[in-house]
């Protein structure tokens, strides 16, 4: 019996729809990662504003790490009961509120309650945007479609000190741009709500075990290394002589060069596989990242090897999101969650083991140890089985 498909007009509005969903959640994931980058360039000042000590005023990096990424799992769920809809709307308005307005609160407490709010709209976004770019995408380029939705967030977190710059006073003004793409993300988006039975914690908790859980592991690993040399790059180029802009400069190619190879990385995971493509991706950069460590900017192949680096590193990204999706089809704001949030809120918690091991040593020699995080990343890579492009559910 032949399977009954759409008329072609129909299924060219219906993946026009697609498009246009697809696009809306990218601006918000744009715009929640912007707001989320102006955090750290902004701490010097409420750290002035609220006359707090370095420790107390890095605590808000934690708050919202938490609240962002480690929970995010947990935000998934409740995602995958409520409408979606919302989730994917409110999200970056409640991140652009919460970091926009951090100097109009009468005292640090409320800042961190503040920020607290900020990092649970962005963990509701993630997995409800994730999810509804999965659900839209076509099957043969569900790795493109991740991998444009991961750029969209990686181009906020560039222009995210940009914001910053124009500091706290005048910061609220940004809040429009969260509001306006909230508004044009429920215009667009279908109701989410999850249309498969629902299911007890015990079977969300046996979403995280065989391959996801280890892809999860991969993921951390593959985090932590990049975390690990982006934190430690300032004090290597600082002891090499060289200043503030060519630490921007560095990581603005670093940047840049993720969102480049998340679009080529997911891609070539539609072509190619998606496990060839994270062995490929992690196991190729190890060489090049350890001449980059021993490099500096007075190198002519530096900025280069910097870009070819950061691409081939963060190739993996998007693929790892997909893969995720693919493997737990049934529940693709989870998996999406574990992959985007939980694997990066553990890599950002255990970050300051580098720091520990720079104090101990130098900090080219915990990049370097940074760095090696990345063979075991691989290994885990070629455990992987390839998972099944499946319809994914509603």
């Amino acid at each position: 019996m032949s399977t009954p498909t759409l008329p072609a007009s129909s299924a060219a509005v219906a993946s026009r729809h697609g498009a246009a969903i697809a696009l809306a959640v990218t601006a918000g994931h744009f715009i929640n990662d912007a707001y989320g980058a102006m955090l750290t360039p902004l701490m010097p000042a409420l750290q002035s504003k609220y006359g707090v000590s370095i420790a107390a005023v890095t605590f808000l990096s934690s708050v919202y790490s938490l609240t962002s990424s480690v929970l995010q799992p947990l935000l998934g769920i409740v995602g995958e009961r409520i409408d979606r809809r919302y989730a994917a709307a409110l999200g970056p308005l409640m991140t652009g509120i919460g970091l926009t307005l951090m100097g109009f609160v009468p005292w640090f407490g409320a800042l961190v309650l503040l920020v607290a709010v900020a990092g649970f709209g962005s963990g509701f976004f993630h997995p409800a945007g994730a999810a509804y770019v999965a659900q839209n995408s076509p099957a043969d380029k569900r790795g493109l479609w991740a991998s444009l939705f991961s750029a969209g967030g990686t181009g906020g977190m560039a222009l995210g000190p940009v914001f910053a710059g124009v500091g706290l006073t005048h910061l609220p003004w940004f809040a429009l741009i969260g509001a306006v793409i909230a508004a044009v993300t429920f215009a667009v988006t279908p109701s989410g709500v999850q249309k498969a039975k629902r299911v007890g914690l015990a079977e969300y908790v046996g979403i995280f075990r065989g391959p996801l859980v280890w892809l999860w592991g991969m993921a951390v690993l593959r985090s932590l290394a990049s975390m690990g040399y982006n934190a430690m790059l300032p004090f290597m180029l600082l002891a090499r002589g060289f200043g503030a802009r060519e630490v921007g400069l560095t990581l603005a190619v670093y940047s840049v060069a993720s969102a480049v190879g998340g679009i080529v990385g997911g891609r070539y995971s539609d072509k190619y596989g998606r496990t060839a493509v994270l062995r490929a991706a992690i196991l190729s950069t190890i060489p090049f990242f350890a001449v980059l460590i021993l490099s500096s900017p007075a190198d002519w192949w530096f900025y280069p090897l910097t870009f070819l680096v950061g691409a081939a590193v963060n190739a993996s990204i998007p693929v790892g999101v997909v893969t995720a999706q693919e493997y737990a089809p049934q529940h693709v704001a989870v998996a999406s969650s574990i992959m985007m949030g939980f694997s990066w809120g553990v890599a950002g918690v255990l970050v300051f083991l580098v720091g520990a091991l720079a104090d101990a040593t130098t900090p080219q020699t915990a990049a370097l140890a940074s760095l090696a995080l990345l063979i075991p990343s691989a290994l885990i890579a070629y455990r992987l089985p390839e998972p099944q492009k499946v319809k994914f559910e509603a």
